[in-house]
């Protein structure tokens, strides 16, 4: 695939996001239209994408800052794609800036073809003056929405800094050693042998130096180890399965907290999701740690679709949600969520939440777990079901922010009395 092409597809991707749809739907569909593309190719595209929606705020600001108003949609992403690659890749500037005109001159008959070589000419002549000046303007500082920076600075005054940086980050790629079958130390030596750079984050996590792809981990197919963030990795030990337990992961796809459940103990494990496809990740992630559990498509808040009446002994609750934790990982949320957005979610949780109590015994416990920091979905969600279930006690509650190791996410363990 050509560096053009490559822009090309980028920019359409950045349209598609910021006109309402899901980033990885976007690629998924891409892909799928474009069988000629190799895993390379895949690579750049993912790149483009990934990188001007992780610093769209600054790539904004500096088409507004050289334009005083944006050109059309189609001259705007294509411009915000290739100063991305100006200024975070390392492709040739001068085939950055050759590549886009001719994209360019590709659209609206050629009319903006100039104005596009003269802007990124311009950025590469003025690259460190005009980046200076967008500094004083937070959404550019901090690759956030204005109403976002201001939740942030309300709910959590003392670490809004903190959160917004590590917000832009690239997400870490950090692994869960099966506990069956060995521990941290003994899977960095293997690490080692491999040479592939990493260090040990407790006794069952590691985070590599750098991402690769899961062929080259060793034992991976063998279900030695998963790829897992690290917040994520702290919900089964709040939950802590026991021996001979039933368990309920409700929300399971893709199944990374499920296979975390049958590695913890050996329980009878009944894994949930409304979507076919994603339950079918599930069954690969099971058939991979060579563990089971019974799948069912259904939709967890319809008991009577699924639901024989057997109570389980503890239910992990993942619950949807925003995922404002997670736009490391996913930089697309940023741009795609609104300020009420968190208020709507926490109203579908209700519902669900107040179902699945029903199907826990007296003296169970059920974990409710989000990967958002978003307090109508956490902290504001625990109190009002506390207040609804009389029978309900909170054991804990915890939130973790986003920061070099991890994505956000919040638990709140819930005993049943």
């Amino acid at each position: 695939m050509s560096m053009a092409r490559a822009q090309q597809l980028a920019a359409f991707s950045l349209g598609e996001v910021l006109s309402g749809r899901n980033l990885s739907e976007v690629l998924t569909q891409l892909i799928q239209q474009h069988s000629e593309l190799s895993p390379a190719d895949k690579g750049a595209l993912q790149d483009l994408s990934h990188g001007s929606l992780r610093y769209l705020g600054l790539l904004q600001q500096l088409v507004l800052k050289m334009t005083k108003s944006f050109p059309p949609n189609e001259i705007n992403h294509l411009l915000i794609i290739a100063l991305y690659q100006l200024n975070f890749s390392r492709n040739a500037t001068h085939a950055v800036v050759n590549e886009a005109v001719n994209n360019a001159r590709q659209i609206n008959g050629g009319r903006y073809q100039k104005l596009v070589n003269a802007l990124l000419r311009r950025f590469l002549r003025e690259r460190e003056t005009l980046i200076a000046t967008t500094d004083k303007h937070e959404e550019a500082r901090y690759n956030l929405p204005a109403w976002w920076l201001n939740y942030l600075k309300k709910h959590y005054p003392q670490h809004w800094h903190n959160i917004a940086t590590a917000m832009q980050q690239h997400p870490p790629m950090t692994l869960r050693v099966n506990r069956r079958v060995t521990d941290a130390e003994q899977y960095l030596n293997e690490l080692v042998k491999a040479d592939i750079p990493a260090k040990i984050l407790d006794t069952h996590s590691i985070m590599l130096q750098q991402p690769i792809t899961v062929q080259k981990l060793p034992g991976f197919a063998d279900g030695l180890v998963s790829v897992q963030d690290y917040g994520a990795q702290q919900a089964i030990p709040l939950l802590n399965p026991q021996n001979d337990e039933r368990i309920l992961d409700a929300c399971a796809a893709p199944g990374g907290k499920t296979g975390h459940i049958l590695e913890w103990a050996e329980c009878e494990v009944t894994a949930l999701d409304i979507d076919s496809q994603r339950l079918q990740r599930v069954k690969d992630n099971l058939q991979r740690l060579q563990q089971q559990a019974q799948l069912h498509c259904a939709d967890a808040k319809e008991l009577h679709s699924w639901y024989d009446n057997n109570t389980f002994d503890a239910i992990l609750a993942d619950v949807p949600c925003t995922a404002s934790g997670v736009v490391k990982r996913h930089p697309d949320i940023k741009w795609l969520r609104q300020p009420q957005d968190g208020q709507k979610t926490a109203l579908q949780q209700q519902a669900l939440l107040d179902n699945l109590w029903l199907t826990l015994k007296s003296g169970g416990r059920m974990l409710l777990a989000t990967c958002s920091i978003f307090v109508e979905e956490n902290q504001q969600q625990l109190a009002r079901f506390l207040t609804r279930h009389s029978d309900a006690r909170e054991r804990l509650s915890r939130v973790l922010l986003p920061n070099s190791r991890q994505d956000g996410f919040f638990y709140a363990l819930i005993d049943k009395i």
